[in-house]
């Protein structure tokens, strides 16, 4: 009896010893320990966040980056829109008052900017020139798809199979949706030996 409880109180150290070990390799590998992993996520809710067009941009980031966040606004349109109303691209957006965030907001609801500059030109059920933004881009993008589905185009048709619709070769690429197909090896006929 006192073999067997020396047995098992050699292996309990022994395991402990390892986990120490594992331990320390992690802090070496990881860098920070948990605790500081927290304080870090901490930081990250407390800081400010600036909401234009339903969506949350940091504070910290300047208008130029920070509008680009914003689904449907480009550099090229974050930019004009910095110069049509006279906003520093410099400027952070927790710098922002409520009175420029309302006009930024308005402005990308009802942008005036050349065609070139539009997300949507020609719209093919007004045949104007728009700019869409949030919600509203990815609705209209899915209603374009159902109509190619529908309409039987060859785009729509490769949208339908879940292929690439622009012209990409598919020998080597694009094979991760769906099945996974390789080339098949015909298995001999006949006993295994």
């Amino acid at each position: 009896m006192a073999k067997g409880k020396l047995k098992q109180e050699k292996s309990r150290t022994k395991q402990k010893r390892q986990k120490e070990k594992v331990g320390k390799k992690e802090k070496a590998r990881f860098g920070k320990p948990k605790e500081s992993q927290k304080a870090t996520e901490a930081k990250f809710l407390d800081q400010i966040l600036v909401r234009i067009m339903s969506t949350d941009i940091p504070g910290s980031k300047k208008i130029y980056a920070g509008l680009t966040r914003i689904k449907g606004v480009s550099w090229s349109f974050a930019n004009a829109l910095c110069k049509k109303l006279r906003i520093d691209k410099n400027k952070k957006t927790e710098e922002l008052t409520k009175e420029e965030i309302k006009k930024i907001e308005e402005f990308i609801k009802n942008p005036e900017l050349p065609a070139f500059l539009l997300n949507r030109r020609k719209d093919l059920e007004t045949g104007k020139d728009k700019h869409l933004s949030v919600s509203d881009l990815d609705l209209v993008k899915s209603f374009d798809i159902k109509r190619l589905k529908k309409i039987r185009s060859y785009r729509g048709k490769r949208h339908s199979v879940g292929l690439p619709v622009r012209g990409q070769r598919t020998k080597a690429h694009f094979r991760s949706k769906g099945k996974a197909v390789g080339v098949h090896v015909k298995r001999k006929s006949g006993k295994k030996g």
